[in-house]
């Protein structure tokens, strides 16, 4: 685990550094996900939200169920019907 320390800049504004935006694959300009949980921020990428919100989903369904193939089964059959 890196550790390093920064000040709060005007405006709210961390610097994040360079060894730390390499690190997760960030570059000047790029949109972040900022996290707070239990009073901890944690930075990451749109791409690591959407991949560890679907670790949590994916918990919950039954092994072999694909539900994006559900979903798109059930928008068929709306359209059919409509």
């Amino acid at each position: 685990m890196l550790e390093t320390r920064t000040r709060i800049g005007l405006g709210g504004r961390v610097v994040i550094p360079a060894r730390y935006r390499k690190t997760i694959g960030v570059e000047v300009g790029d949109e972040v996900v900022l996290i707070l949980d239990g009073g901890e921020v944690r930075v990451m990428t749109p791409r690591q939200a959407v991949r560890q919100a679907q670790a949590l989903v994916r918990k919950h369904i039954p092994s072999g169920r694909k539900l994006a193939s559900e979903l798109i089964e059930e928008r068929k059959r709306e359209r059919d019907r409509g």
